[in-house]
């Protein structure tokens, strides 16, 4: 059998290659577990009595199934929705069905040779062993951790994936015409790299066992994994994580792995239950050193920590930041015991953990703490009226105030603050002597100031009634207002000054553009722009107004959530700035209709208002000698280059930093960073919270790849080509994306594999998914192509990844699907350790789906549950209570309480699934070929061609043939730029 060229689109005359791996050392088995058949426990619904398991699954059998989804064509005037929002919803509510036409050539796809490089026409046998390392490496040193066992991934040629004779055609749409399968064999889908079974075999890994943070034997577990760890003095992944968990050693190894060397933290991230009800992992403690404050490096200004080391009988201690000896306080020393270690050491959390907080005095204050106040700006105009938005933004605010039993949901001390605005702006006293809230309009927005005093903002607690009866009293109050212009920047003066000596969070509900007053915004959307090299300009805010009022608010302390429910042009990347600079959140409802989004409103106030918050933050992060920070991205202010000021930050906010060498390292010490946060708490107090990480350093370029955390390298990419994309043309973005990608592999391939034959493509263990996860973020609405993505979507979309930590943006990039009409007993049901056991995991393509299946799809800002046309009724009887398709709500956004097993699997899954995401699920129903949310659906399918890119398997082979060019052509590496745009 010999190997054969690839063409451009993935096909061979003869077979193609396919992914193999050694099945002693490899990784699990690339198909998906699936319960046995005939299994007791499971429960099967089919179609027909005689038929267990209904139709076969939908075919994907060539080119044209992977593409079916595209032959619905959306007609967008102002492009894409939101998820959750049905693809032909734009501002203009019309789309048309088309006929497939003929598929151009594909842009903006990684360029090809014109000549393949010729392969060996034998193909070599698979080596057992781990491929030579290069001859100028240096012995792995005697106190190198050990290595993962891992023989890399090889694509060979595996079998040719048949059409089944007599399965019926996928239909994603009535009226489109049936997919004919290809003549042209094609790559197995099975044999290449699977996400889902590296997925679960990492989560059957963590399962059982707890992930201690100071092991040298394990790199942290998958960010898609659900595990425990246990704080052993580096600190928690949740926290922190870096590309590689071997620094090499010089710049130059660096250079020529291409990888980049970069940090992901998420400084407030959420511990898992088990971790604080268990004490696996002790909550985060609070050391309080008194007046002196923390003891800290008198140079570099680090933080005590567990790898800092005493000498001198503990009456030193040597800084393991820049090595520099300090002398320890009177009122902090201790003796050593026979191993150089503080005697006290059991009872110094600070020395122990990972993870420390610090109570601060009041030389780290900038204004006295005090706890925050939450304020609500309200949208009144005809606008939010009719929408249904006031009405159902005030219940949302009631529901994530208060629980049932009345008590306020906020920190202790907190305080709130409600106001309303069209072109005038409202405000209302709430002082608890008064029988009811009394409103005061400032009519002159061009000076607006809060006319109140004490009286606006009111404690949750004794001011209860009061405020519920005010939220009710909105929607009629304001039932007639006819008035459709609105202001914003008047509204967030005021509040920036009323609360500029304590700090806090706004929470602003806007319909439109601003019309009047400071901050008027002009229309300036051009969709002719779409898809050109100067779309981009569209990302950048139209002038300078609310940029400077959001440096205000960073002073103040005041962090802004948006909520924005726009029917029209609302210019995102202006108005966004106020959010994305203070540390904010930003919510979109393009064409809000109660029935369809009200939930989800509810939904997403509820969580942003139960997030762990902090304010009037600083952020720096400090390195070891031989490394220095040179960059920094995410949403925040920065003054200077080495703090990030924050004006609020919740658990959900990541920020990435790019490190670069500053000498040589020695592999005999490890590298260390630490993670200063100084902030205020939600409840008043000021704390710095500190991340301590150690890691080893290498010579070894194997060693790099091994430990190398793809999770975070994509996380880390993905923010810096965000920021890239606000500056320069996505084209450019993307070729820099796939450039990156191939120089990458191509190191690997040269310098870790260069004994195998020229046409296998070799993959690093850790990388052998960074292909489909590079595609997939060419998919993203961030920075795809294509003329149907309007620009404050495409914006919205780009600041929300830019923020994502590193377990939200892999399930965003790479959905999670399950199938769920052939559960077992154990589905939905709690595990030992508290967990609800879930379904298998489905791989996100057309052809894994059953026509006579159902799918639960959630990619951590929509669930989608797709119901095949030929779905078994005892399944919809089960579920729904009905035994058609067609007598289910299109509306449903709950599934209904059925006294049935298969119900309470389900809403105990949903529930679960809700509970793990920083935003609101939005339930979305999509029957086959009955609703105009099956291309939203379909497009989250990312291993097909869709969303203006190839099929997994089409750019896997397209990397390939880049890889071979690559290496044939012997060219001098040159890294790739990583972006310094903010």
């Amino acid at each position: 059998m010999s190997n054969m060229a690839l063409g451009l689109n993935g096909r061979t005359d003869q077979q193609g290659p396919g992914y193999t791996s050694n099945p002693s050392q490899g990784p699990p088995s690339q198909t998906e577990a699936k319960p046995k058949a005939g299994a007791r426990a499971k429960r099967m619904y089919a179609s027909d009595p005689g038929h267990a398991g209904g139709m076969p699954p939908v075919p994907a059998p060539g080119m044209n199934n992977f593409n079916a989804q595209s032959t619905i064509q959306q007609q967008q005037p102002y492009g894409s929705q939101d998820f959750g929002q049905p693809m032909n919803q734009g501002y203009p509510q019309q789309h048309q069905h088309q006929h497939q036409q003929p598929q151009p050539p594909m842009v903006n796809q990684p360029p090809m040779p014109q000549q393949q490089p010729p392969m060996s026409q034998q193909q070599p046998p698979m080596s057992q062993q781990q491929p030579p390392m290069p001859q100028h490496q240096h012995p792995m040193p005697q106190h190198q951790p050990p290595m993962p066992q891992h023989q890399p991934p090889m694509l060979q040629q595996p079998p040719v994936a048949q059409n089944p004779v007599g399965q019926q055609q996928f239909r994603p749409h009535p009226g489109q015409p049936p997919v004919q399968p290809s003549s042209k064999a094609r790559i197995d889908p099975d044999q290449i790299p699977s996400p889902v079974a590296v997925q679960e075999a990492d989560q059957t890994e963590w399962d059982d066992k707890s992930f201690y943070t100071s092991t040298r034997t394990h790199v942290a577990p998958l960010a898609s994994s659900d595990f425990t760890a246990v704080d052993e003095g580096n600190c928690n992944p949740r926290f922190f994580r870096i590309t590689t968990y071997n620094i090499p050693g010089t710049e130059e190894l660096l250079n020529i792995s291409q990888l980049p060397l970069g940090l992901i933290i998420q400084p407030l991230a959420k511990l898992r239950a088990d971790e604080v009800r268990d004490r696996v992992m002790t909550p985060i403690e609070t050391v309080d050193f008194g007046d002196s404050g923390p003891a800290r490096c008198r140079r570099c200004n680090a933080y005590i920590n567990p790898f800092m080391s005493f000498t001198s009988g503990g009456q030193r201690f040597v800084c393991n930041m820049c090595l520099f000896e300090n002398e320890v306080e009177p009122n902090y020393f201790c003796n050593l015991d026979m191993n150089g270690r503080r005697l006290d050491l059991h009872q110094r959390p600070e020395l122990r953990n990972g993870t420390i907080e610090f109570a601060v005095p009041k030389e780290y204050w900038n204004k006295t703490p005090t706890p925050a106040a939450y304020v609500f700006a309200i949208d009144v105009s005809w606008n939010a009226i009719q929408s249904g938005m006031l009405a159902q933004s005030v219940a949302g605010i009631k529901g994530a105030l208060w629980d049932a039993n009345g008590v306020s949901r906020l920190a202790p001390g907190a305080q709130i603050g409600i106001l309303t605005y069209d072109k005038t702006v409202h405000f209302y006293n709430l002082a608890p002597s008064l029988e009811q809230a009394q409103m005061m309009v400032v009519p002159d927005v061009d000076d607006v100031f809060v006319p109140l005093g004490d009286g606006f903002l009111a404690n949750p607690e004794t001011s209860k009634s009061l405020v519920e009866a005010l939220l009710d009293s909105l929607p009629q109050l304001f039932a007639e207002n006819k008035t459709t212009g609105t202001v914003i920047g008047p509204v967030v003066q005021a509040i920036c000054g009323a609360l500029e000596s304590r700090g806090g969070k706004l929470i602003l509900f806007q319909t439109s553009l601003p019309t009047f007053g400071p901050g008027t915004l002009h229309h300036r959307d051009d969709s002719k722009l779409y898809g050109t090299d100067n779309e981009r300009t569209l990302f950048a805010p139209q002038d300078d107004f609310y940029k400077n009022l959001a440096e205000t608010c960073v002073d103040a302390g005041l962090s802004i959530d948006l909520f924005l429910f726009p029917n029209a042009y609302v210019d995102v990347a202006t108005l966004g700035c106020l959010s994305s600079m203070t540390g904010g959140e930003m919510f979109m409802f393009p064409n809000f209709n109660t029935v369809r989004d009200g939930v989800k409103l509810t939904g997403n106030i509820f969580k942003l208002l139960g997030r762990p918050f902090g304010f009037n933050a600083l952020l720096r992060v400090r390195c070891s000698a031989g490394l220095r920070i040179a960059e920094h991205f995410g949403n925040f202010h920065m003054k200077n280059s080495t703090d990030l000021e924050i004006a609020g930050l919740d658990s959900e906010k990541a920020v990435g930093v790019l490190v670069k060498h500053d000498g040589k390292l020695d592999e005999k010490t490890e590298a260390s960073f630490q993670v200063a946060l100084l902030y205020t708490t939600a409840g008043g107090l000021r704390r710095v919270r500190v991340h301590n990480f150690s890691t080893p350093v290498t010579t070894l370029l194997g060693s790099v790849f091994r430990w190398a955390d793809m999770d975070t390298t994509i996380n880390f990419l993905s923010k810096g080509a965000i920021s890239q994309g606000l500056s320069k043309p996505l084209n450019d973005v993307r070729d820099v994306l796939t450039n990156k990608c191939v120089k990458i592999l191509s190191s690997y391939r040269k310098n870790c594999a260069s004994s195998t034959a020229p046409g296998q493509l070799i993959l690093p263990e850790a990388f052998k998914l960074f292909p489909l996860y590079a595609l997939t973020l060419l998919k993203s609405k961030s920075l795809r192509g294509g003329m149907d993505i309007n620009s404050d979507m495409r914006v919205y979309q780009m600041r929300m990844l830019r923020g994502m930590g590193v377990s939200e943006s892999i399930v965003f990039l790479y959905p999670r699907m399950f199938s769920v009409h052939e559960m077992q007993e154990k589905h939905g049901v709690k595990d030992a350790r508290g967990r609800v056991v879930l379904p298998p995991l489905i791989r996100v393509s057309i052809a894994r789906l059953n026509q006579a299946g159902a799918y639960l799809l959630e990619n951590g800002q929509a669930m989608y549950f797709w119901l095949g046309r030929d779905i078994s009724p005892q399944f919809l009887n089960d579920v729904f209570g009905v035994s058609n398709l067609n007598e289910i709500d299109p509306n449903l956004r709950y599934l209904p309480e059925i006294n049935s097993p298969t119900s309470t699997q389900l809403r105990t899954i949903v529930d679960y699934m809700q509970a793990q995401r920083s935003r609101y699920l939005n339930l979305i129903l999509v029957r086959q070929g009955m609703e105009v949310y099956e291309l939203d659906f379909a497009n989250q399918l990312v291993e097909d061609k869709n969303n203006d890119a190839m099929s997994y398997v089409d750019y896997l082979c397209a990397i390939h043939r880049m890889i071979q060019t690559e290496i044939t052509s012997r060219t001098h590496d040159h890294p790739v730029g990583l972006w310094t745009t903010r």
